[in-house]
């Protein structure tokens, strides 16, 4: 084929496609890779310690708009998913106003980010009590899936499931095949959430558990109703045992985890710094290795960034209490730099990446044109420089707020340019993301 059939022709001496590192030669056609092996001339040519990367699928963000916009909104995560090679971005249904639990609502969050985004961008529904009829309605208008909470979320639009609600849920998402995605803690195991600065007290109040007895709940009643159940930002690695059990027993069961569990360790967390509060909690450092483990076992399929911000006067950070502060840390630039700091400390390549960060999330809701460097996909492309640290330097991030746990830490791994549908994304520029719907070509 000539070259002169291609938009634009990228060459890279290392690209991670099908499962190892080679070179590629992309041939790039109205938006996707129409070859691997196309024709010179080149109209771009990597560096030397650059790799070609597809772009990252980030299935758990919070954009909180509209209702809580001052936390985050469309603008700025897309653009701080684009500086970190993050191409797609699945909003959650909850922290906005109206949560995504109706069609009405989903149609209010569509048009709230339709002009915004610098990426593309899906969304979830929501499982609430009293919503079961909701949800064959939001399936057939394209969300990726419903999450639901078995214990308070924080914010009293999105209440929890009990059991008898969970149960219903997943029955009616069964009919359809549709996933659901759990925040899985048992508030019944949960300790009284102490104020004060002590990040030890905070982590006693929400043990592992609290995560194992939410999990069992979850396995059961997707055994009992045949459905797809997916546990959302493990933290504990006692859980691991039963998900196994699980799987093998044939429960439709995928999990997942997040780079702030990946990087921090309890032991190293000071006291009145609230940066660090999520729900589930950051645990000790054996945890954090249990769940490396899981990841190269295939225990833990993905990694994604639950990229939960706030302003920083809910963080906080003047009185370091640990009770009064917002759960939750902001990421969405920073995950790919984060897991590969310490992916590669632990023997792990780029091919082990991007299973995690981009494979396995487009395949757990079905983007089949996204997550991969292969023929007929979208040009989502990260050009990433492995060997490059930097320091985060959070007023320079694109969130929002500039408040983050990486503040200051060293990172490995620059992204330097990202490419959505064959053309690089120009932050600077207007917004050319397209909202996505579940089951697209």
């Amino acid at each position: 084929m000539a070259a002169d059939t291609y938009d634009v022709v990228v060459r890279a001496a290392r690209a991670v496609v099908d499962g190892r590192e080679q070179p590629v030669t992309l041939g790039i056609r109205d938006g996707r890779i129409a070859s691997l092996d196309a024709a010179q001339p080149w109209d771009l040519v990597l560096a030397d310690d650059e790799v070609l990367l597809p772009g990252l699928v980030d299935t758990h963000v919070h954009v909180n708009e509209p209702g809580r916009t001052e936390w985050e909104g469309f603008d700025s995560a897309t653009r701080a998913a684009a500086a970190g090679g993050v191409t797609t971005v699945v909003d959650m249904p909850l922290n906005s106003i109206p949560p995504t639990t109706t069609l009405a609502g989903l149609r209010v969050k569509q048009q709230a980010a339709r002009e915004q985004v610098h990426v593309d961008v899906g969304f979830w529904g929501g499982a609430v009590p009293g919503n079961v009829a909701d949800l064959a309605p939001l399936h057939g208008a394209g969300v990726f899936g419903f999450k639901c909470f078995l214990l308070p979320s924080g914010v009293e639009e999105f209440p929890e499931l009990d059991a008898a609600g969970l149960h219903a849920a997943m029955t009616e998402l069964a009919r359809h095949d549709a996933l659901l995605v759990v925040h899985a803690e048992d508030e019944g195991e949960l300790g009284a959430s102490p104020h004060g600065v002590a990040y030890a007290g905070f982590l006693a109040s929400r043990p592992a558990r609290a995560e194992q007895v939410a999990i069992d709940r979850v396995v059961g009643t997707a055994a009992a109703t045949g459905g797809r159940a997916h546990v959302v930002h493990l933290s504990g690695a006692d859980a691991l045992p039963a998900i196994r059990a699980a799987r093998a027993a044939g429960v439709r069961l995928t999990v997942e985890t997040c780079p702030h569990y990946l990087s921090f360790v309890a032991e190293e967390i000071g006291d009145g710094h609230t940066e660090f509060k999520c729900c589930p909690p950051i645990r000790d450092a054996a945890n954090r290795e249990l769940l490396w483990q899981a990841l190269a076992d295939g225990d833990v399929d993905l990694v994604v960034s639950d990229h939960s911000p706030c302003t920083p006067e809910l963080k906080r950070l003047d009185s370091g209490d640990f009770g009064d502060a917002w759960g939750g840390i902001a990421s969405l630039q920073l995950g790919l730099p984060a897991v590969w700091s310490e992916a590669r400390r632990r023997g792990h390549d780029l091919v082990d990446v991007v299973r995690w960060m981009c494979e396995a999330p487009a395949d757990l809701v079905g983007l089949r044109r996204k997550g991969r460097l292969a023929v007929g996909h979208d040009a989502d492309l990260c050009v990433l420089a492995p060997d490059a640290s930097f320091t985060v330097d959070a007023s320079t991030l694109h969130h929002r707020n500039p408040v983050t746990a990486y503040a200051g830490r060293t990172l490995t791994g620059t992204v330097r340019q990202t490419w959505l549908r064959g053309v690089p994304v120009d932050l600077d520029g207007a917004p050319r993301g397209r909202l996505l719907e579940r089951g697209e070509a």
